[in-house]
């Protein structure tokens, strides 16, 4: 899967400190809009979602997983793009819990590539040392040293 994101341009390195949790889901959203993926529309909806109902895309301490629903009108295509931040994101204040420095932002056309996308995003991150690698990623050839290492 590290090599889907390196091969289809879909791995981002940002350079830029996000202000807030609203930023940085902005920031990880760039990789799928320049790709056509999806729209602000798209965006603005996974952010309202965040503020409707917590931060339930923070699937483990460390990793975020923006996403809406399939039916969403800003989704144009099916993708995940990845983006890690330069520093963690807290996501509820004095809850380390919901902090995270990997983003992985979902689009899917439909529920059932939305279901895919989970699961070989789950695939990845069960990997042994997958999640401490991926954190301590600076550059774009620390991310193909990754890559390389598992074989991904």
């Amino acid at each position: 899967m590290l090599r889907y994101f390196h091969d289809n341009g879909l791995v981002k390195i940002e350079e830029r400190v996000p202000e807030n949790w609203e930023e940085a889901i902005r920031f990880s959203a760039e990789v799928l809009k320049d790709k056509s993926l999806i729209t602000d529309e798209y965006v603005n909806q996974v952010v309202n979602d965040v503020k409707e109902y917590g931060p339930y895309i923070v699937i483990i301490p460390g990793v975020a997983m923006p996403h809406s629903s399939a039916e969403n009108q800003g989704v144009l295509g099916t993708g995940i793009g990845f983006t890690i931040m330069p520093e963690t994101v807290s996501f509820e204040e004095n809850n380390p819990e919901k902090d995270a420095k990997l983003f992985f932002m979902l689009a899917a056309k439909d529920s059932e590539q939305h279901m895919q996308n989970i699961a070989n995003l789950s695939e990845l991150l069960m990997q042994d040392g997958m999640v401490e690698d991926l954190m301590q990623i600076k550059t774009l050839e620390d991310f193909e040293s990754v890559m390389n290492k598992h074989n991904m």
